[in-house]
């Protein structure tokens, strides 16, 4: 069975991010249910900011429009936002919707 070396993977965090404007629900087995901002958005994963501790590695599910309910883990965080890989990536016909639905709720607020 042949490996791939680790130059030849994709970098997923360099997938386009669209910034963003959306409150949503994520939830952890230790804080339950909770609110964050959404920052920006990619079909790998996403910026949030939060007031609950989080550590690297730590899961969360986010409720995402389209996209429904996704499980993501910590890559990083610093002052309240973090950055979150997504265990599956978002197929694009979904990715789209997804963001369509994100401006919209964002005009019916203005």
């Amino acid at each position: 069975m042949s490996s791939v070396s680790n130059n030849q993977m994709p970098e997923l965090r360099r997938a386009t991010r669209f910034p963003v404007d959306f409150e949503t629900i994520c939830e952890t087995r230790k804080h339950g249910e909770f609110l964050v901002k959404l920052s920006n958005i990619s079909a790998h994963g996403c910026q949030f900011i939060h007031d609950v501790e989080l550590n690297k590695g730590d899961r969360v599910i986010v409720r995402l429009p389209v996209a429904g309910r996704i499980e993501a883990f910590l890559v990083w965080s610093h002052s309240g936002r973090s950055g979150f890989e997504f265990e599956r990536v978002i197929r694009e016909p979904d990715f789209v919707a997804m963001l369509d639905a994100i401006e919209q709720s964002r005009k019916a607020k203005s």
